[in-house]
């Protein structure tokens, strides 16, 4: 790992250009390399932590030891963060990748990677020596905990332009997001080269992970957009609350049941798009809601909007949060408007069954505006094996439901989430190069 210091390397000319492919740092492929070694270490260090963790496991843990931190397994034939259980932090974060050459782009996936495995699997960082720089930010201690950390990569369809020759390997399913009726959004805050979406237990992980990634990539790759993300806790059971007011996601599929995870998610081996087998597409839609406006509408109102209580989650035609709402005994919308989300999100019909996704959405919040409003809402993600016969498909059914007067879908990208990585010697977007 070179000595230098951060703020003294090479920088990107005009980095600060959102979507800019031009200046190259003369050493970026040798910082690239350098990295990698440092992560090496890194990964030895966090694998030995996580052997400790087992053998603690095994033999038994002193009762005055506090327990581990739980770690999310890194290899696998799926990436980690799409079925697992959403933790209660997350950033998503969008990049424009810098790298001048296809060498240069596997030199940054091998790292991302040796980033991921070792920041997922904890440990304690390599020591520098008393003349360099720290190889870790500290935040965290001595020793950085696992803490359900997921680091979950995807591409957007930008990198498959000329630069890096995988124009004939670019899915055919991938597309720049679209701009739907009712969207407001805003060119800085949409799209990207890769996207990273970091989740654990705890912020400041998720904050830790971000600055590790940043530092160890510098030079080929450049932040374009970020929303960090909260999961409020079942309140007061159930499934979380949006900042609506109401339980969101109560009707989602499930991550741990593989039967729906293969219909509807994960890409299966044989797609036309062979190389992204156990990948899937990612929808990130950023959305803000007006709340000011939102809370002085009448429960009633609400409620008709949503389709739901807002105080148990039950469907206006139910009593319990998970009843399976009745619309084929509702043609006419008595109890359930027609004009429900619920209604038009999942009309719960044989031929709008393969339209389902699974959603893994955060709510956010950014402080106020520049005219003192509160800018809060919702960061919406979600998985699916096709995008224009999933999630577009539902986005078409929702245009000009009642709750754009209370939304701005302002930001967000397509996405396709890469394979897995099999074991030690395997990195993300391997099968994409190959």
């Amino acid at each position: 790992m070179t000595t230098q210091p951060l703020d003294e390397r090479p920088r990107e000319d005009d980095a600060s250009s959102p979507g800019s492919h031009g200046g190259r740092v003369t050493n970026r492929r040798s910082f690239l390399r350098g990295a990698l070694s440092a992560g090496v270490a890194g990964v030895a260090t966090g694998a030995a932590a996580g052997a400790g963790i087992a053998a603690g496991l095994d033999g038994g843990t002193p009762a005055a030891a506090a327990a581990p931190a739980p770690v999310v397994p890194f290899h696998g034939q799926h990436q980690a963060g799409v079925a697992t259980e959403a933790q209660r932090n997350s950033t998503m974060v969008s990049f424009d990748v810098l790298a001048a050459n296809k060498g240069e782009l596997t030199d940054l996936l091998r790292t991302l990677t040796d980033r991921a495995r070792f920041l997922t699997a904890g440990g304690t960082p390599p020591d520098p020596g008393i003349s360099a720089p720290p190889t870790d930010s500290g935040i965290l201690g001595p020793q950085v905990p696992a803490d359900r950390l997921t680091v979950t990569v995807g591409v957007g369809a930008s990198l498959f332009d000329d630069r890096y020759g995988l124009a004939s390997r670019k899915p055919a399913g991938l597309t720049a997001m679209r701009t739907f009726p009712n969207d407001f959004l805003d060119a800085a805050q949409c799209h990207g080269d890769l996207s990273l979406h970091l989740c654990a237990d705890n912020p400041d992980t998720v904050l830790h992970a971000l600055r590790d990634i940043a530092r160890h990539t510098r030079g080929a790759m450049q932040i374009r957009w970020q929303i960090d993300g909260f999961q409020s806790p079942p309140r007061p059971s159930g499934t979380p609350r949006n900042l609506m007011g109401f339980k969101d996601g109560t009707s989602n599929l499930h991550g741990y049941d593989t039967q729906q995870m293969n219909d509807l998610v994960w890409l299966p081996v044989g797609d036309k798009s062979g190389w992204a087998a156990g990948g899937t597409y990612q929808v990130v839609r950023t959305i803000r809601m007006l709340v000011e406006f939102w809370d002085r509408v009448s429960i009633t109102e609400q409620e008709n909007m949503f389709g739901r209580r807002r105080d148990s989650g039950a469907p206006l035609d139910g009593d319990k949060e998970f009843d399976t709402p009745n619309f084929a005994a509702d043609p006419v919308g008595t109890a359930i408007p027609l004009t429900s989300h619920i209604r038009r999100a999942n009309p719960r019909t044989s031929d709008t069954a393969g339209s389902r996704i699974l959603r893994r959405p955060y709510n956010y919040n950014r402080g106020i505006d520049s005219v003192g409003n509160v800018d809060c809402g919702l960061v919406f993600i979600c998985y699916q094996k096709d995008l224009a016969t999933q999630f577009e498909t539902v986005q078409k059914r929702l245009a000009d439901e009642p709750l754009v007067d209370y939304i701005q879908p302002f930001g967000g990208g397509y996405f396709l989430v890469l394979p897995g990585v099999r074991d030690a010697n395997d990195y993300l977007g391997r099968t994409m190069l190959a």
